[in-house]
């Protein structure tokens, strides 16, 4: 929690264009220390809303969830999907059949567009089928 707090008012200061001697008597007149390092959350949030309040707006990265899932967890769906289908549960091995599954939990239509985060989900939810045979 800390280091996040301390990552943020590092991207601040940045964003604020303040200098090193700005930054530190801004750290000191709030929380009468000049290191980020040595305050406690309470202080670093104290900061931050400082900085908040000259300006500063946190933003999401849009990276996040949209990181496209890896070959190797695409082998995982498909080890999973044709272990169903050894085990008698699914009746078409082929990628289509694959693709329509994957459209059906997630909305995506190709399970290569699937970003990590949903192909986690396509992966949690054949791991389920499999418990329950």
């Amino acid at each position: 929690m800390k280091s996040k707090y301390i990552k943020l008012i590092h991207i601040a200061k940045s964003q604020l264009n303040l200098d090193d001697d700005t930054y530190r008597h801004l750290l000191l007149n709030i929380t009468k220390k000049t290191s980020t390092k040595d305050m406690t959350v309470w202080e670093l949030e104290k900061i931050l809303n400082n900085l908040k309040s000259k300006g500063f707006k946190v933003k999401s990265s849009k990276k996040m969830g949209k990181i496209t899932a890896t070959e190797p967890v695409h082998k995982k769906i498909r080890s999973l999907w044709l272990a169903l289908a050894d085990a008698g549960e699914v009746k078409n091995r082929s990628e289509k059949a694959i693709n329509s599954y994957v459209k059906r939990i997630t909305g995506v239509e190709v399970m290569d567009w699937l970003t990590q985060k949903q192909a986690m989900v396509v992966i949690e939810s054949l791991k389920s089928w499999q418990a329950r045979i």
